[in-house]
């Protein structure tokens, strides 16, 4: 992971973020105001952590982590907005298109949200082990 992790997460990062914009440019789904703050969350994340891996700056794993975690629990709100009524309360997500729309859903429970969320905890746990790698090693160094 200390080698390699800050590449694993961009890489994840470039993968959900080419998955969303496809959905929208070539699918034509409309994302809810739910799937911007999403977005939001992982668009940064392919430029912070593809330049961090570039320059090998292991420090970045402190900005990056933050909006992975972030971007985990608004997926998760908005996968809990689709799959339980009432979950959501009255008037979220009132303009354009409703989070609790399903574009997808693959076996009866994989959302767009639900991916979302996969690529978020799949990069907070790479980022999490690679703090823990790098921890160690400066202490055993020390």
């Amino acid at each position: 992971m200390r080698r390699y992790g800050l590449y694993l997460a961009w890489l994840v990062a470039v993968i959900a973020t080419g998955g969303s914009l496809y959905f929208s440019e070539v699918r034509n789904f409309v994302p809810c105001a739910l799937c911007w703050w999403q977005r939001i969350w992982m668009y940064p994340q392919v430029v912070v952590l593809g330049v961090a891996s570039y320059v090998n700056d292991a420090k970045a794993v402190r900005y990056v982590l933050p909006l992975s975690v972030i971007g985990l629990g608004t997926s998760v709100y908005h996968y809990l907005g689709q799959k339980v009524q009432g979950f959501l309360p009255l008037g979220a997500c009132t303009g354009g298109v409703p989070c609790t729309a399903e574009y997808i859903n693959w076996l009866g429970f994989i959302t767009i949200p639900f991916l979302a969320g996969c690529a978020f905890l799949l990069i907070t746990v790479i980022l999490a082990l690679k703090l823990y790698a790098d921890s160690r090693a400066q202490s055993s160094a020390a």
